[in-house]
């Protein structure tokens, strides 16, 4: 059975940001190119301000369309209140099971209030396959 472990050795300590004041359309480029669900919104000085979700993007884009508008700004449509974020030393099991609880498939990792990394749920898979081998 998978023992609790340290987040920070299974978490991406390099995960996709983007600015604020960034596109839609380059935010929804950053998702395409770089094969993820989201992208950590931060400001110039790394300290996490929001999570950029491709259903944000979506909503952005539905928005443009049906109103013949540009697709806007990143923060238009970014989720900033109340973001539920981890910490390098939480227990895997332990955030697995509130990213379950709270029907989360991503969760940025800060330090201090500055982003460090984050965790998806492949890389908890992958933490298990590990423990599994």
């Amino acid at each position: 059975m998978l023992q609790s472990v340290d987040l920070r050795d299974y978490m991406i300590s390099s995960p996709i940001r983007i600015k604020e004041d960034a596109s839609v359309l380059e935010a929804m480029n950053k998702i395409i190119e770089h094969k993820v669900s989201g992208v950590c919104v931060v400001d110039e000085s790394n300290t996490l301000i929001g999570i950029f979700s491709e259903m944000d993007c979506l909503a952005a884009i539905l928005k443009a369309t049906y109103n013949e508008v540009g697709a806007g700004l990143v923060k238009e449509y970014m989720t900033k209140d109340n973001l539920i974020v981890a910490h390098p030393g939480d227990g895997i099991i332990n955030v697995a099971q509130d990213m379950l609880l709270k029907n989360q498939r991503r969760r940025p990792v800060v330090e201090d209030g500055k982003l460090v990394g984050q965790v998806s749920c492949r890389q908890l898979l992958m933490a298990v396959n590990k423990f599994n081998k």
